[in-house]
């Protein structure tokens, strides 16, 4: 008699499904065992006895909620340790740690070998093709689980870079996994995919690059490749393919030969690190080689908050706009907080080149953007300043100025920037020390209330949001 399995994923959002638990799910599906998979916190899944449960986990400043999740799992199984396992990524960067919160010692890194949860089998479970059909029946909670194909043509990481975990959760650099057999045979049980999503961390580092451009050739997926594809209408109709490495390329690995080679598949976008502003030159010079082979679009993950600054990031920010403007491309720019690999949770700040106040001001203007850095000129312009002098500016704003910039409430940007420029340089540390020392509306009225130089006070009105404004407000630049 089949064992009964839960999957649980906690209630973070991600678009990308649990690939994991997807290839658990097919393990013990294989074993003739019953899968149910919930997302978070189930409280149907408490009338029921289950032989064993699996929690999967993503970043470590999801720890508050996922170890919420993993103790009410606990309870439902009466505290019998013995029937929950978990694995991830948090759980294989702070293992003791989730032993000391919960009392179980999760797995860690890749299930890469025989037998991995102690059933007596031969199988793999890294190996398994993920089971497709696990979320049939639930709430669409992940994007492109319909029309992808999910995998890996490598693993791992030659460099060892102190802000990423790869090298800790995949420590051998495999540079090639065999990615053709693999995604014809999710074809094979679940139907033809439009887009093949690879979360290789360096693929190219791979000594085999050139086999691997190949595989993804023969599965069809050259450049300019359409699948007939059935809308959710169940209309056929032919639909362009996309290539995308999902986690990035690295800068530093660029040669005109692996420019060509990207060139020959569906490649959208090319994605490309740019951490440091000490990559710049070999950042540019593989943006270049692209655009030499045709490769027009890009995205671009932008790492801020680790050893930058803020003139450092704007710098970045602006290459992409002038290569965008020299090479006729559309670079869409990804920035990204550095949070250290043990951090419980997001507040982390890089100080003395960051502080609390700049970092808010950033994410403001990234809730506008939705996360990226659009490619037109205007656009970045307005919203991070044509200079870095301007930019500094910028991150200075009161938060209702920075959500009206170029709106009807001009004349209130035109008087505070009058106003801020009027400030000598230790005017300025100290309202910024002020904003950062008092970060809800009652102790900055406070903070108000007791300041005794005319200037400042005057200039932190503006940062005192009137009764009557809500909190709900959407933030919005008017650009035209």
């Amino acid at each position: 008699m089949g064992k009964n399995i839960l999957l649980v994923e906690p209630g973070y959002k991600t678009k990308f499904p649990p690939l994991g638990l997807m290839k658990i799910s097919a393990y013990h599906k294989k074993l003739g065992d019953t899968v149910k998979f919930v997302k978070g916190i189930n409280h149907d899944a408490g009338y029921d006895y289950w032989d064993r449960v699996y929690i999967s986990t993503l970043f470590t400043y999801h720890w508050r909620t996922t170890v919420d999740t993993i103790k009410y799992y606990k309870r439902l199984v009466r505290g019998d340790s013995s029937r929950i396992v978990i694995g991830g990524i948090l759980a294989s960067l702070m293992p003791q740690e989730i032993w000391r919160e919960t009392g179980i010692m999760p797995i860690t890194g890749v299930l890469s070998f025989v037998d991995a949860f102690g059933d007596g089998t031969a199988l793999v479970v890294d190996e398994m093709i993920p089971d497709y059909n696990l979320f049939d029946g639930l709430p669409q909670e992940y994007s492109l689980i319909d029309d992808s194909y999910f995998g890996y043509s490598t693993r791992g990481c030659i460099h060892k870079c102190k802000f990423c975990g790869v090298h800790h959760l995949e420590p051998k650099f495999i540079d090639y996994k065999g990615i053709k057999p693999y995604v014809m045979e999710i074809k094979r049980l679940y139907g033809e995919k439009r887009h093949l999503v690879l979360f290789d961390n360096n693929i190219l580092a791979s000594k085999r690059f050139d086999q691997i451009i190949n595989d993804i050739l023969e599965l069809g997926f050259e450049a300019g490749a359409k699948v007939c594809y059935k809308n959710k209408a169940g209309r056929m109709s032919y639909k362009q393919r996309y290539v995308d490495f999902n986690q990035g390329t690295d800068a530093r690995l660029f040669t005109k030969h692996k420019a060509k080679l990207l060139s020959k598949i569906a490649m959208h976008p090319l994605r490309i690190a740019f951490d440091s502003i000490k990559l710049k030159e070999r950042y540019k010079r593989a943006v270049v080689l692209a655009a030499e082979y045709g490769i027009r679009h890009l995205s671009n993950y932008i790492l801020y908050n680790y050893k930058d600054t803020t003139e450092d990031f704007w710098q970045r920010l602006k290459t992409n706009i002038d290569l965008n403007r020299e090479y006729g491309l559309t670079i869409y720019s990804f920035p990204m907080k550095y949070i250290p690999l043990n951090a419980k949770d997001r507040s982390y700040i890089n100080k003395p080149n960051w502080n609390w106040y700049f970092l808010r001001s950033i994410q403001r203007i990234l809730n506008v953007l939705k996360g990226a850095v659009m490619p037109r000129e205007d656009f970045f312009y307005r919203a991070f300043g044509e200079s870095k002098d301007e930019f500094q500016v910028i991150l200075y704003m009161p938060e209702q100025i920075l959500m009206y910039r170029g709106a009807e409430k001009k004349s209130d940007e035109k008087a505070w920037i009058t106003k801020f420029q009027n400030l000598s340089n230790g005017e300025k540390k100290e309202l910024l020390m002020t904003l950062c020392q008092n970060r809800t509306r009652q102790k900055l009225v406070t903070a108000y209330t007791q300041t005794k130089d005319r200037k400042l006070k005057e200039i932190l009105e503006y940062y005192i949001p009137p009764k009557t404004i809500s909190g709900n407000l959407s933030l919005s630049f008017n650009l035209e």
